[in-house]
């Protein structure tokens, strides 16, 4: 089984800077701000899938819904020989498009690519042996430092971008990041990039200020990784946790908001943070899409849309894309 499961490191094209270069460039002046990526330390992972189990959070039930529903579709229209999925944590979605597969034969591979190795094997072991045909190799990197390492399987191949993950980048990152991919695709190639959608604000709000208080661990959680990584001292309590929309930029965005003045040393930085009541470091934007901002979006990139799945109400996207060739 585990012969069907390998894995590969992909080198960075530009740097990437690491936690104490983030928080030197983000934490020691106003307005302060951290890089969403450092969510994700052993705790943060599992609050964030306790935040897609919440009744307010309706992104990941959305999308879900949508590739239950259009899996097929999308598989017989691509034929892929390869699926390559980017950011792919536990691939729980990415089941929907290899059931499929799995219905045609298995024809298949799957090439996960995430930051970190021990989660991709965890996830790679479950599908090589959910599935008996699958091949896995799982790609361990960065994706947002380039895509110029990443081997070009044979075949046609589905890219796949989901979870609203592209809502997490500003507009030049998020050019740069599918510019990237559109260089590494061949004419038979497809992106299915997920994307969320404007829609009521009270919707947008709850689904970021859960009533369990779920979300606001999950953004609290990021103190305890500088405290732990950095040596800091942050006090969780004298921090709260903040979303809002913000109608201009179309964008929800997430806060840490000191309660009170306060001082906070990093020692590994050699750093000392004054923080007065109601300063605020943002953790998180998630921008939210119109059908025409995303069509725009992917067109500048060099794609064209092939096909647009929608709910009923409009709350979330799957963008079916080919490259300009």
């Amino acid at each position: 089984m585990l012969s069907r499961l390998t894995s590969q490191k992909i080198p960075p094209l530009r740097p990437v800077p690491c936690l104490s270069e983030d928080a030197l460039a983000g934490l020691v002046r106003a307005p302060r701000s951290m890089p969403p990526k450092y969510f994700y330390d052993d705790r943060g992972s599992q609050l964030f899938d306790a935040i897609c189990e919440t009744p307010e959070y309706y992104p990941t039930r959305t999308e879900d819904a949508l590739l239950a529903h259009y899996a097929g579709e999308i598989i017989d229209q691509v034929r892929p020989k390869h699926i390559v999925e980017f950011g792919s944590g536990a691939a729980r979605k990415t089941r929907q498009l290899l059931d499929v597969c799995d219905e045609l034969g298995g024809a298949a591979a799957y090439w996960p690519f995430d930051v970190c190795e021990s989660m991709l094997l965890e996830s790679g072991r479950r599908l090589v042996r959910d599935y008996e045909w699958l091949t896995v190799n799982a790609l361990v990197g960065d994706y947002l430092a380039g895509l110029q390492h990443v081997p070009r399987p044979p075949g046609s191949c589905l890219y796949l971008f989901l979870g609203g993950t592209i809502g997490n980048f500003s507009e030049t990152q998020a050019q740069r990041f599918l510019h990237d991919v559109r260089a590494q695709m061949s004419a038979d190639d497809h992106l299915l990039l997920g994307a969320d959608r404007i829609k009521d604000v009270a919707v947008l709000n709850a689904a970021y200020n859960d009533r369990q208080g779920v979300t606001a661990a999950f953004n609290l959680n990021l103190l305890e990784v500088l405290n732990r990584e950095l040596d800091g001292d942050f006090h969780l309590p004298q921090f709260e946790h903040q979303a809002l929309f913000n109608a201009d930029d179309s964008q929800m965005e997430m806060y840490l908001v000191s309660s009170c003045n306060q001082s906070v040393t990093l020692k590994a930085l050699q750093k000392t943070l004054d923080f007065h009541a109601g300063e605020k470091i943002l953790t998180e934007i998630s921008r939210k899409f119109t059908p025409e901002r995303l069509n725009t979006l992917l067109t500048d990139a060099g794609f064209n849309v092939v096909q647009h799945l929608q709910p009923a109400n409009g709350y979330f996207s799957l963008m079916l894309a080919k490259p300009v060739i």
